[in-house]
């Protein structure tokens, strides 16, 4: 079992009683493990492992993966058990670290998204426990070069998490602490030029009919046909679709920026024919409680519809996104409106998708054609 894997456990509720969730990338030998826990079960609906919460002993969960991968324990609730893990010193992921006075309130003043609290929180915690033993005024910016190129040798984080940790550092030291930027100048990593992920139109298709039920093949859909981010989809109200104008309204998308994307027809029909059945109240996707739909219900919603289509490649919600501005540019649209339609703030952004549409090479020979 490779020891850069992450299991990532979260408290959910699922045919009446309150589960734990296990989410990881396919693995044989840890499914082998996950069966040998009392209750441990697969879900068809979650398209998940999950243990009833009254069965489930996270001391024990720990000691069984905790030589073989991370296990990010953040979104469980039951703060009892995560304090036991602390006290056994278990070295994982954990919620009571105490945050610097400031820190949280400043995050939330400067409204950043509940997403980016999430992940500075978590990432400022980690480099506390780090200098336990120091006063955070007193770490040099060579000290936390150096925890960085640990955390890049030891575990192999990315260069986009890299960045997110190097953000939530900076914070603190240039925004609560307000000490100035030179001081404080951490080494940061030259920018990757990956290309996006895309599935094919037949793809997306096939997501669209073998989705469990009208409510899932709604949500695939929208995304599908508006390009949306997961956070997007799940905040979309009632209110938003505009069926005079076949327009839908995106609050607050990133960048606190509002913007208008299409509403097609046959998206519109689906809509009313879901309406019909679910009658949601005010938000277009609600969970069980009529509350707001969870990011991680989209996230296995769009697993299990690809999984049932027979997708091999690796699928999660903004997938369709990129897949939905790379059709759009192999129709002839022109970039500027797919700029504006995605949110995008500049036009380098959504080039890239330039360099993954087929009309790229659709229009050339290729030499080996005539040799082979």
């Amino acid at each position: 079992m490779p020891h850069n894997q992450k299991i990532k456990l979260s408290s959910q509720n699922h045919k009446g009683q309150p589960v734990v969730l296990i989410d990881f990338d396919y693995d044989m030998e840890i499914i082998k493990l996950i069966k040998k826990f009392a209750g441990a079960s697969w879900s068809r609906s979650l398209n998940s492992w999950y243990i009833p919460d009254k069965k489930f002993n996270l001391n024990s969960f720990i000691e069984v993966f905790k030589q073989f991968a991370f296990i990010d324990y953040s979104n469980l609730d039951d703060d009892q058990q995560i304090s036991e893990v602390m006290n056994n010193g278990i070295k994982q992921n954990k919620k009571n670290i105490t945050l610097p006075k400031g820190y949280l309130e400043l995050l939330k003043q400067k409204r950043y998204s509940d997403n980016t609290i999430r992940t500075y929180s978590k990432y400022f915690g980690d480099f506390i426990k780090h200098f336990s033993d120091h006063k955070l005024e007193r770490i040099s910016s060579d000290d936390i070069n150096r925890y960085i190129l640990e955390l890049i040798e030891s575990k192999g984080i990315s260069t986009s998490q890299q960045n997110q940790r190097i953000n939530a550092i900076k914070f603190y030291y240039e925004k609560v602490l307000r000490l100035e930027k030179k001081y404080y100048q951490i080494e940061r990593p030259h920018k990757e030029k990956t290309l996006p992920d895309v599935l094919s139109k037949k793809e997306v298709g096939l997501m669209i009919k073998y989705s469990n039920n009208i409510k899932h093949k709604t949500i695939v859909s929208i995304i599908c046909s508006c390009g949306l981010r997961r956070n997007e989809a799940i905040k979309i109200q009632l209110k938003d679709i505009d069926s005079k104008r076949m327009l839908i309204k995106i609050r607050g998308a990133k960048g606190k920026k509002d913007r208008y994307v299409q509403l097609s027809p046959s998206m519109l029909k689906l809509l009313r024919e879901y309406y019909k059945e679910y009658k949601p109240n005010q938000w277009l996707f609600e969970g069980q409680k009529a509350g707001q739909y969870s990011p991680e219900s989209i996230s296995q919603v769009i697993k299990a519809a690809a999984r049932k289509s027979g997708i091999k490649k690796r699928v999660y919600p903004h997938i369709l996104r990129h897949s939905y501005a790379t059709h759009q540019l192999e129709q002839g649209v022109d970039i500027r409106y797919i700029q504006q339609w995605l949110g995008h703030e500049s036009l380098k952004t959504t080039q890239r998708y330039t360099h993954v549409s087929e009309q790229n090479f659709k229009n050339f020979k290729n030499p080996i054609d005539e040799l082979l």
